[in-house]
């Protein structure tokens, strides 16, 4: 959709479970994920937001979770602190991750395929600070919710170019 469409715009991939790494569009038929502990949304939104850094225009982040930050790095660490349930550390550094991409003007939006109480409650901090979106979803209808979010947004934006 977005090359045949949208050939202007950038998609960048991001996976995470204990450590975080971008993934190739080509990798996505065969990527294959290490079986780690944790979901280190520290470390995605710190690449997402480099990799957001060399492009212009309307910057995003579509995050798709099923589990609350339970993994994050402090300086100097070569492996990544994992705790379960999170300690209030990693949701600190997980936050400061996510002003850092809101002060970029990066919008957080979150597709949630787990709404337990403790998600539900960080995922609303998150959006609260960065403005962004919170959407609950499941596997069988993720695809649905980010095609319809992106066609709509895509409105959006030409309709207010019309307009302005």
């Amino acid at each position: 959709l977005i090359s045949m469409q949208f050939p202007r715009d950038f998609l960048g991939i991001v996976g995470f479970s204990e450590v975080a790494r971008v993934v190739t569009p080509g990798q996505l038929p065969e990527v294959s994920w290490d079986f780690g502990y944790g979901t280190k949304k520290q470390h995605a939104f710190l690449l997402s937001r480099q990799m957001l850094a060399r492009q212009t225009g309307t910057k995003q982040i579509i995050m798709i979770t099923d589990g609350e930050p339970t993994a994050h790095f402090e300086p100097g660490m070569a492996q990544p602190l994992f705790s379960y349930p999170p300690v209030q550390e990693t949701i600190d550094a997980t936050l400061r991750e996510v002003a850092r991409c809101t002060k970029n003007d990066i919008r957080i939006n979150t597709f949630m395929l787990d709404a337990t109480p403790y998600l539900r409650a960080f995922v609303e901090k998150l959006t609260g600070m960065n403005r962004g979106r919170a959407f609950f979803t499941t596997p069988e209808t993720l695809g649905d919710y980010v095609l319809v979010d992106f066609i709509e947004q895509k409105r959006k934006l030409r309709s207010g170019r019309r307009t302005a």
